[in-house]
């Protein structure tokens, strides 16, 4: 073997994944009583830190692998808050850009009694002007060598297309979070380039007609409070915005369908199974722990077998239903399904283990007043995780020509 053979497996074994967006102070409060609009509420107010690049980076930390995180932060309240985190946390820095001239991202959430989100105002352009394409090259190296890159769309797209560029070099692996309806619309310069996609019903719906270039879907009506939703109904009314998303290029969406649960759609079963490039050998005691005893409860191809023809024109979806849970706050429960996935992705588990996962840590984060846990216990996420692998169903169409 050649020196350079050698040099490049050394890069690949101590490659970790690469997370680029928004690091954001979030301030959530909370009313005791139904708001009045003209005056104040008695209630709560608290400081979070979140920001979704953020939220996932803590998720799959506190997972057991540690990310390499691009950002931006100011010399400011909240950017000095979100870098004593990071720096309590391990996470390395060199990654966050700052400056006198950057204004820290800020969101506040108003939320009602319920826990769910009533309005918001978002003062996040600092990440999308100060997180450049000149800035995200200089970690050509980390990208390089990342089992996964995954960047949220708060980036300008111009950048979004530059990372997608170097990601596409290395053939990594790369992860698209929407973040909003009107910045998932950013995903149709770069759908090529993207391996997996997390839209919720509503993003989901803006992607397709942003790839198609035309307003040719309409937005899909779950009442899941009034109606109990089969997973065979879901994915009829999903399809047609499921396949034109896909057929732009992205290769695995993962759905999210709230108490509704979440679809796992591809096309073909090779979406469904192990990411490639990872080295669990230089992973953390958590991180084997997690891929040991996950992989142990969930019993890998549980769902499709070699006998299944496999082509590439056949649409596969994958039903995993909602865990119960006592909601406290919904805000970090996508993030962390995101965070979840892509730790147990970097740990050595298949997809459709993975995504179990991602649904188990988004359970405890609905459980957390923080929009991710102070911590993860393990027998837990394995327990909940087993639960929702076992209750997974296939629901696929196999002919989409």
């Amino acid at each position: 073997m050649s020196r350079a053979s050698v040099n490049e497996e050394e890069e690949e074994e101590e490659g970790v994944p690469v997370i680029i967006g928004g690091m954001v102070l979030d301030i959530h409060s909370t009313p005791s009583i139904p708001a009045l609009p003209r005056t104040t509420t008695p209630g709560k107010v608290l400081y979070t830190l979140g920001g979704v690049a953020r939220n996932v980076a803590d998720c799959v930390s506190k997972l057991g692998t540690m990310p390499f995180i691009i950002t931006a932060l100011g010399h400011d309240m909240p950017g000095s808050l979100l870098l004593e985190h990071c720096k309590s946390n391990g996470l390395p820095l060199q990654g966050i850009r700052r400056g006198d001239d950057i204004q820290t991202a800020v969101v506040c959430n108003m939320f009602d009694s319920q826990g769910e989100l009533a309005a918001a105002v978002a003062s996040v352009e600092a990440i999308e002007k100060y997180l450049t394409p000149e800035w995200i090259q200089q970690f050509k190296s980390k990208i390089r060598s990342a089992p996964v890159l995954m960047f949220d769309a708060n980036l300008s797209p111009i950048a979004l297309e530059a990372t997608c560029q170097v990601a596409a070099q290395y053939r990594i692996p790369v992860w698209f979070e929407p973040v909003s309806v009107t910045k998932s619309k950013r995903v149709a310069s770069v759908a090529k380039n993207i391996s997996f996609a997390s839209p919720n019903e509503d993003e989901l719906v803006a992607m397709a007609n942003a790839v198609c270039g035309g307003s040719v879907f309409h937005p899909v009506k779950i009442d899941n409070n009034r109606i109990k939703y089969s997973p065979e109904s879901l994915f009829r009314m999903l399809k047609p915005a499921i396949s034109v998303v896909l057929d732009s290029g992205i290769r695995v969406l993962v759905v999210t369908l709230g108490s509704c649960g979440v679809l796992l759609c591809s096309r073909g079963l090779s979406g469904f199974k192990k990411v490639g490039r990872f080295r669990r050998n230089k992973s953390s005691d958590f991180s084997k722990q997690l891929y040991e005893i996950v992989n142990s409860l969930c019993t890998p191809d549980r769902l499709f077998n070699t006998s299944i023809d496999d082509k590439s024109n056949t649409l596969f979806a994958v039903h995993y239903p909602a865990i119960s849970a006592i909601v406290v706050r919904l805000t970090g429960a996508g993030d962390c399904l995101v965070g979840g996935t892509l730790a147990s992705i970097c740990a050595g588990l298949d997809v459709m283990q993975s995504v179990a996962v991602g649904i188990a840590a988004a359970k405890a984060a609905v459980e957390a007043e923080s929009n991710v846990p102070v911590k993860f216990n393990l027998a837990s996420i394995a327990g909940d995780a087993r639960s929702v692998y076992f209750g997974a169903k296939a629901v696929f169409c196999k002919s989409m020509l």
